[in-house]
Formats: C-alpha cells, sequence, structure tokens
C-alpha cells in the first residue's frame, strides 16, 4: 500500500508542478538570450560593436549576482507563489521595455534590471523542488525543469527569426518586435501564477489528506534524517566552503551555456544565412541536448553516482566549443554546437543535486542562491570576453578556446572535490557538516 501511494503521490505532484514550471523557465530563457537574436539587426541599427553588444549582454549577470541571494530569502519566507509572480511581472516589463534601447547606456541600464528583476526565480525554483520531492528523484526532476532552456532554444529560436521579418511594420524593427511580443507571456503567467502555485505540501488542497499526510511526514523526516549533517543558518549557507566549490564549477556551465543563448546566433550567421535560416539551425542542438539531458540525470539517479555525470559533461561541452574555433560550414558548426549543447544541458541536474544534501531550511534559499548567483558570473565573464577577443582578432575562435578552458576547470574542480571527499572519508567514518557529502559525489 505504501508503494502504491508513494508512486500515486510523486505522480500527481509531478503532473502537477514540474510542467508548469517547465514553462515558467522556458519563457525566462527566451526574454534572457533573445538578445543573442536581436543582434543579427540591432547591432547594425544601434551601431553595436561586438564589445559592446557582449559587455551588454553580460551585464544582466551582474544584477542578477548582486539581487539573487536577497531574493531568494524573501521566497523562502513569503513564498514561491507571491514571489515568483511578482519575479515574472517585474521581467516581463523590463525585457518588453529593451524594443526602446536607443545606444550603450541604455543597453546596458535595461539589462542590468532585466537580471535584477530575474534574480531568484532559478534558484527559488531549484529550492522550491526541495520542498516537494525526495532527494532520489531530485535530480530527475530538476532534469525536467532544465529542459526548459534548450527546449526554449528549440522553439524560440525559429519564432526568435521569424519574428525579425516583421522589420518596418508600423515604423518598428523586427528586433523590437520581438522583444515586446516575447515579452508578452511572462506578464500574463506571471499572474497565473498567484492562483495556480501552491507555496508547500501542507497546502496543497490538490492531494487527498492520506496523500498530504504521506508527503509531508516524508519529506520532514528527509530534513530530520540530515540534520547532523546539514547546515541550517543563512551564514552556514553563505560561508560554506563546499557552496564556493560548488559555485566555480557552476561559473563555468554558465560561461558555457550563455556563448551559447548569446553568441550562437551570430556564429552561425557568419555562414552567410537570412535570419529565419538562422533560427531553424539554432533549434538543432536544443532538440539533441533535450533528449540527452534527461537520458543522462536519469542514469545519475539510477546509478546513485554525480561526480563522473558532471566531469564528464563538461569535458564533452569543452571539446564541442574547441571544435567550433575551427569549423567553416553549416554542418560542421551545428554538430560542434550541438556537442556543446549536449554536454551542458547534461551537467546541470547531476551538479544541482548536491547543494540540498548539505543545506536545509535558510542555508539551503541562501547556499542555492550563491551557487547560482556567483556561478552566473561566468554568464558575464563567457559572453564578454567573447565579445572583446571578436573585436581584438576578428574571429570568434580566442573566445570560443576562452570558455572551453572555464569548462575544463569545472571538470577538474569537480574532481578535485570528489578526490577530497574520499580522503576524508577514509580518516572520519562520520561525515562532519564541515566535510563535502559522500552522497554528493557517489549518491
Amino acid at each position: 500500500m505504501s508503494s502504491e501511494l508513494e508512486s500515486r503521490v510523486l505522480r500527481k505532484i509531478t503532473l502537477r508542478i514540474v510542467p508548469f514550471i517547465m514553462l515558467l523557465y522556458f519563457i525566462a530563457f527566451i526574454d534572457r538570450v533573445n538578445i543573442g537574436f536581436a543582434a543579427l539587426t540591432m547591432n547594425k541599427d544601434l551601431g553595436f560593436s561586438p564589445t559592446v553588444f557582449g559587455f551588454g549582454a553580460g551585464i544582466f549577470f551582474l544584477g542578477y549576482f548582486l539581487f539573487e541571494v536577497p531574493s531568494n530569502l524573501v521566497l523562502d519566507k513569503v513564498g514561491a507563489r507571491i514571489w515568483i509572480a511578482r519575479v515574472m511581472i517585474t521581467w516581463g516589463l523590463i525585457s518588453g521595455a529593451m524594443a526602446f534601447v536607443q545606444g550603450p547606456n541604455s543597453f546596458y541600464a535595461l539589462r542590468f534590471l532585466l537580471g535584477a528583476a530575474e534574480a531568484g526565480f532559478f534558484p527559488g525554483i531549484i529550492l522550491y523542488l526541495s520542498y516537494w520531492f525526495p532527494a532520489r528523484q531530485r535530480a530527475a526532476v530538476t532534469a525536467l525543469f532544465m529542459a526548459a532552456a534548450p527546449l526554449s532554444t528549440v522553439l524560440g529560436s525559429p519564432v526568435s527569426g521569424a519574428l525579425l521579418e516583421m522589420h518596418g511594420l508600423f515604423g518598428l524593427a523586427g528586433w523590437q518586435w520581438m522583444f515586446l511580443i516575447e515579452a508578452a507571456p511572462a506578464l500574463v503567467l506571471g499572474v497565473i501564477v498567484l492562483f495556480y502555485m501552491t507555496d508547500r505540501p501542507e497546502k496543497a488542497k490538490w492531494l487527498t489528506d492520506d496523500e498530504r499526510r504521506w508527503l509531508v511526514l516524508t519529506m520532514n523526516a528527509e530534513v530530520t534524517s540530515k540534520a547532523h549533517v546539514a547546515s541550517h543558518s543563512i551564514w552556514r549557507g553563505l560561508a560554506d566552503p563546499r557552496v564556493l566549490a560548488l559555485s566555480l564549477v557552476y561559473f563555468g556551465t554558465s560561461a558555457g551555456l550563455y556563448t551559447l543563448g548569446i553568441w550562437a546566433p551570430q556564429i552561425i550567421k557568419e555562414l552567410g544565412l537570412s535570419s529565419l535560416q538562422v533560427g531553424f539551425l539554432n533549434a538543432v542542438p536544443g532538440i539533441v541536448a533535450v533528449i540527452a539531458m534527461v537520458a543522462w540525470a536519469r542514469h545519475s539517479d539510477r546509478t546513485g553516482e554525480r561526480t563522473w555525470h558532471v566531469v564528464s559533461a563538461c569535458l564533452l561541452a569543452s571539446l564541442g566549443l574547441a571544435m567550433a574555433g575551427f569549423a567553416g560550414t553549416v554542418a560542421s558548426v551545428v554538430l560542434t554546437l550541438t556537442l556543446v549543447n549536449i554536454g551542458i544541458s547534461s551537467s546541470k541536474p547531476p551538479l544541482w543535486s548536491m547543494p540540498t544534501l548539505f543545506l536545509s531550511g535558510s542555508a539551503a534559499a541562501a547556499g542555492i542562491a550563491t551557487i547560482n548567483s556567483i556561478g552566473n558570473l561566468g554568464g558575464f565573464v563567457g559572453p564578454a570576453m567573447i565579445g572583446w577577443i571578436k573585436d581584438m582578432t576578428g574571429s570568434f575562435q580566442g573566445g570560443l578556446f576562452f570558455v572551453a578552458g572555464l569548462l575544463v576547470l569545472s571538470a577538474l574542480l569537480t574532481w578535485l572535490l570528489s578526490r577530497s571527499q574520499a580522503a576524508r572519508d577514509v580518516a572520519d567514518a562520520i561525515p562532519n557538516a564541515n566535510s563535502f557529502p559522500r552522497r554528493s559525489n557517489h549518491a
């Protein structure tokens, strides 16, 4: 009976929560990276150099960095329903305002404000999933949620390319139409969140009494079972060395992810294709990445292994970026970008299964936000460096090699964390609160 009840509850919460948060992230990611498609015509209209564009595209993550931890702490206090709605409505308004950029200063300001507005969404959802799903299911659920990022590339790229073709309608440029139209769903969904999202299992009226009781007891028992190794206070979440280590790992994966999101359209465009053709070709790597990402996360859950699932994925993405530096045909560019997409996407679910194994309560809110905010600075450094190197050399090659190097460092650091924990396990059979938990690397 217990097994049947567990299966029924997990099926219900998965169907209720996961498709909806995927939709939210789908829209968030489109609004975050559609600047890459806008650049196909906007840069010429406004006279932006690669350096100006790369810096402006990346400054989003400085706003994200400054406001993410406070945002996630507020979410933990007021609940996901109210706070996620606030996040979506404000980012929708600012994303739409991007249509009225006049020059570098307004470009920088709006991208910074967009990052500040969206800060807290991604780590807030990661924290939210830890309220609802037991740790053993969390990597697979996280993979489904994060599959929205490559899916947004699959579906959003052709749409963005097509919207650019609206150039001149009612006196607006195509990139202006793109920003206005793609901002609207965030505003609508922000209102829907207020009526649809449930903060905690205790409030889930859509579960029966026995289902709700089982879920609450299961999640409470999980928190209790990790109490001897978990950090609970905000300060422990911010200062834990494992949090800093995972932040640096995530830094490299973010540099790779946003190099793709922001620069891939222009890399493909250099082959002499139209904006609409770029949109369809840019969708191809995302299709493969979605399948690989979900399969890789399930394999990680099934085998109980995390470290090598992160390491090998980072190395594959690094290899793809290095090869992209030499690619000169449509087929070779799409193939190498597919490798990068697979590696970047597949590394994240097993990586995000680690923090909530040694953090809980306010520490989890602070720690997850810290990992994401510091890690997402890679989203500033990667695109900005590619733009600067492109201006200096006239080629994307040097910038792609730079980001490939960051991913190698992410892989190396993940491996070193695993080795360090193995040595501590030999010395101390009972891990203490300051050691990287064995399960986060091998379970």
